[in-house]
């Protein structure tokens, strides 16, 4: 195979291959109309049980376990159908990715994009996951945007080149499992001396990163967890654990899960009672 040489101008190829490559391309905007779909809820998310999808879920899921009114609709977006280019969803993120949440209780009704943000947004406004001491806030926002720069890395970079491209180069997989490992051994070295990422408090600095790094030590992302060593991360298994054994953690992994065993997915949700009527498996049976 001969060395790839950039031309002078890049022009995109007709196709690139790989798992997205159907929906990748260098512009962004509507490529047609759709309105979003609008429920009872003045919380609407409109998502896919992606890391990034599981962050706002497990967020919104552990705000009505603790007693805060913050009952939502979720609408499940299948970006390999490219839902995420319909005129509605780009209206509430310009940028074509999920999640994206809209808050109709504010007038005029307030988009939220990126999943940082919904975070921050959701913290702010039912006052609830971010530490109230000036420490563990700081430490708290530290990890978040850890999370936010580094995740990148962790899923187009390594994700990406491990188990989507169309061929494997070794230069590109050794340069990204450097990287993540070293991001997972950060995680090691701070969670041996830390219960959770703010410090002695549940976080949304924790819900932003163990769908991404829990994941990965638990061997879900990439079926890499043997290739990376994932349990030698010991203090990120001991975490990761602690935390899925949280009910908001589980349900949060269920909504706009498309995929998997039936009884683990709820496409939408606008009740809590869907976790036991909605699911996949209950409503193939009812057919």
């Amino acid at each position: 195979m001969s060395e790839y040489q950039p031309p002078k101008v890049w022009q995109p190829p007709e196709s690139s291959g790989g798992r997205f490559a159907n929906i990748n391309r260098p512009t962004a905007g509507a490529t047609h109309d759709k309105d979003l779909p609008v429920g009872k809820h003045p919380l609407k998310l409109y998502s896919l049980a992606t890391p990034n999808g599981v962050k706002v879920t497990t967020m919104l899921e552990e705000l009505l376990e603790h007693g805060h009114n913050a009952e939502y609709d979720a609408y499940l977006i299948r970006i390999n159908e490219g839902d995420q280019f319909g005129s509605g969803f780009v209206g509430a993120n310009p940028n074509s990715k999920i999640p994206a949440l809209v808050d109709h209780s504010t007038d005029p009704a307030a988009r939220v994009f990126e999943s940082g943000s919904i975070l921050v947004y959701l913290a702010q406004k039912f006052d609830a996951f971010i530490p109230q001491d000036h420490q563990g806030r700081t430490e708290c926002m530290n990890w978040l945007m850890w999370q936010m720069g580094s995740a990148p890395y962790l899923g187009g970079g390594f994700g990406h080149f491990y188990a989507y491209a169309p061929v494997k180069i070794e230069y590109a997989i050794d340069r990204f499992t450097m990287e993540v490992k070293r991001q997972l051994d950060v995680l090691d070295q701070h969670l041996a001396d830390n219960e959770y990422m703010a410090g002695a408090e549940y976080s949304i600095a924790d819900m932003a990163i163990m769908p991404w790094y829990g994941a990965l030590a638990l061997g879900l992302l990439y079926n890499a967890g043997e290739f990376i060593e994932a349990d030698s991360y010991e203090n990120v298994l001991r975490w990761t654990r602690q935390l899925s054994a949280r009910p908001g953690v589980q349900r949060g992994r269920m909504v706009n899960r498309a995929w998997g065993k039936p009884k683990s997915q709820l496409h939408e949700r606008h009740d809590a009672s869907d976790f036991d009527l909605r699911t996949q498996d209950k409503l193939e049976t009812s057919e």
